[in-house]
């Protein structure tokens, strides 16, 4: 489950188009920040994805990749052009094929490396998806079959296409706009496959869904609430905004972790079917030649330090790669050390966080507006990632005691279970 924004040039306060997406997967499905160089070589040699081989291309972009630690395509990411894409998990009446093929985190991957624009891009997925299909397991302790929706934008244009086996429909985002766990495009498309067209213009989302599925996921419940948030603050959107909205918990008084009666665009697990959290999450302001992307790199955005990555300037130190097994070496597991103890007594442990946490972002924001005008980004980047981290440091340190706990047993031994699954020791 997750859930992406875009919003174009024309919705900004900062005259850049902005993407943004929270990454929604199993609690301890840690998500590797890489920077994948570059590539030359032979077109039509043989490259292995998460699950099948395909012909590779003579030439693939440099990509930045936010991926889930065992597969070989990633939940989003940029490449080097200033192309961004978010992929969606979809549920359609007709099951999802389980038989191995590209999944959409490939296709994510894929568009990044063989589309130097938004429109490339998304030509690359429709090629690929109609001569190798998807399908394949996409869960990681459960098995989870679905199709997949994108956003793919770039600094001057964006488009949702939605896929339903080899079959698409896209949109070009004319305004700013939310994707979520379920079809979105009616009878306004722009292009539409041959296996899905009939004589008269149809809305092809309401034909496609599965609706006891979007009942679970709440998907289009969440994108109305995305779409609705970026109706309050657009024209006014900035990249502080967004990371706002991916925090959003719902406008509940009682709101908690463990009390969630309908999955939030921020996604905390919880006991029973909601094992989904938001495990990563990016928002990237997108101007020709000057493209800079925020990451977490670690779990609940709510709990994070969005940081700067710009391709041309030295990546900062991600850190060990992470698995689904705690390393205190990996800075996604640092994190938990927060993320999990704030779950003990959680309002009173993010109001705590809250002010300190959109300060910071919003002098790396400043610190970066003054870096590209200095041409001094390597040290602007390098020093706010030493400061995040120093920050959630400190944060866990502080954190107040718990005046009470969630103590719904259900929810406790969820979370319990899953501890001991990663060999977590607090």
């Amino acid at each position: 489950m997750c859930d992406t924004l875009a919003s174009p040039a024309s919705s900004t306060a900062r005259g850049a188009a902005l993407f943004a997406k929270n990454s929604d997967r199993e609690r301890n499905e840690a998500q590797v920040l890489e920077v994948r160089p570059a590539r030359e070589g032979a077109a039509g040699r043989p490259l292995r994805v998460t699950y099948i081989s395909i012909p590779d291309v003579e030439h693939a972009h440099a990509c930045l990749l936010s991926r889930p630690f065992w597969m070989w395509g990633a939940e989003m990411g940029a490449n080097e052009h200033g192309v961004v894409i978010g992929n969606e998990a979809l549920h359609a009446k007709t099951p999802a094929q389980r038989r191995r093929a590209l999944i959409g985190m490939d296709l994510v991957r894929l568009g990044l490396e063989r589309g130097a624009t938004a429109a490339e891009a998304r030509d690359v997925i429709i090629e690929l998806l109609e001569r190798h299909g998807q399908g394949g397991d996409c869960g990681h302790l459960g098995r989870f079959y679905y199709n997949n929706g994108f956003i793919i934008a770039d600094p001057a244009e964006a488009f949702v296409l939605e896929t339903a086996g080899r079959e698409w429909v896209w949109r070009r985002v004319a305004s700013h706009r939310a994707l979520s766990n379920a079809y979105s495009i009616g009878a306004d498309y722009d292009a539409v496959s041959p296996g899905l067209r009939r004589a008269e213009r149809y809305d092809v989302g309401a034909a496609l869904i599965d609706e006891a599925r979007d009942a679970v996921s709440f998907g289009r419940g969440r994108c109305a609430r995305g779409q609705a948030l970026l109706d309050r603050a657009a024209p006014h959107l900035t990249p502080a905004g967004m990371m706002a909205i991916l925090r959003d918990h719902g406008e509940a008084q009682d709101w908690t972790p463990a009390n969630t009666r309908a999955r939030t665009l921020c996604m905390h697990a919880s006991s029973g079917p909601r094992r989904s959290q938001s495990v990563a999450s990016m928002v990237s302001e997108l101007r020709p030649g000057r493209a800079v992307h925020w990451l977490t790199g670690t779990s609940a955005p709510c709990t994070s330090l969005f940081k700067p990555f710009v391709f041309g300037a030295a990546p900062p130190l991600f850190g060990a790669p992470p698995t689904d097994r705690a390393d205190p070496d990996s800075r996604w597991w640092r994190h938990e050390r927060l993320h999990r103890a704030m779950l003990a007594d959680f309002t009173p442990a993010l109001a705590a966080i809250a002010a300190e946490r959109d300060a910071l972002e919003a002098s790396f924001q400043a610190r970066m507006d003054r870096a590209f005008d200095a041409g001094d980004l390597d040290a602007a980047i390098a020093s706010c990632w030493v400061e995040a981290d120093a920050a959630e440091a400190r944060w866990r340190t502080n954190l107040p005691q718990p005046a009470r706990s969630e103590a719904i047993p259900a929810y406790r031994r969820s979370w319990a279970r899953l501890n001991h699954v990663a060999g977590w020791v607090d």
